[in-house]
C-alpha cells in the first residue's frame, strides 16, 4: 500500500475527485491548506490597496491505494490537476506499513 499526498489548486478538486472515483478508489481525505513554493506568494489589489500574500491557498489530498494502482492514480491526479501554470502543485508517494479498520479489525488491503 502507498499513501499519495497531493497539493493542488482548489478549483481543480472536483475534476480530481471524479478521476479518483473512476479508478475505483472509494475514499480520500481533503484539507484546505496554505503554503508557498517557487511562487513565493503573489500581490493582490483590494479596495484600491495593493498587498502581498505570502501563502497561497491549496488543497491537500490524501489517499491510500494498493501498490498496483499507484501509477494509474498518480498519472490521473497529475493530468486532472495540471493547468500548465506555476503553482499547479506536487504529488508525493509514501509507503504504508500497515492499516487497520477500527470498526471491524480488518487489516492490510482489506481496509481499502
Amino acid at each position: 500500500m502507498k499513501l499519495i499526498i497531493a497539493y493542488i489548486k482548489p478549483f481543480k478538486l472536483d475534476e480530481v475527485k471524479a478521476a479518483i472515483q473512476e479508478i475505483g478508489i472509494s475514499g480520500m481525505s481533503v484539507t484546505e491548506v496554505k503554503g508557498f513554493g517557487r511562487q513565493k506568494g503573489h500581490t493582490e489589489l483590494y479596495r484600491g490597496s495593493e498587498y502581498h500574500t505570502d501563502f497561497i491557498p491549496k488543497v491537500k489530498l490524501e489517499v491510500v491505494v494498493p501498490d498496483d494502482l499507484v501509477e494509474k492514480t498518480v498519472s490521473s491526479l497529475a493530468e486532472k490537476a495540471r493547468t500548465g501554470k506555476i503553482g499547479d502543485g506536487k504529488i508525493f508517494v509514501l509507503p504504508v506499513e500497515s492499516a487497520l479498520r477500527i470498526r471491524t479489525g480488518e487489516t492490510g488491503n482489506e481496509v481499502l
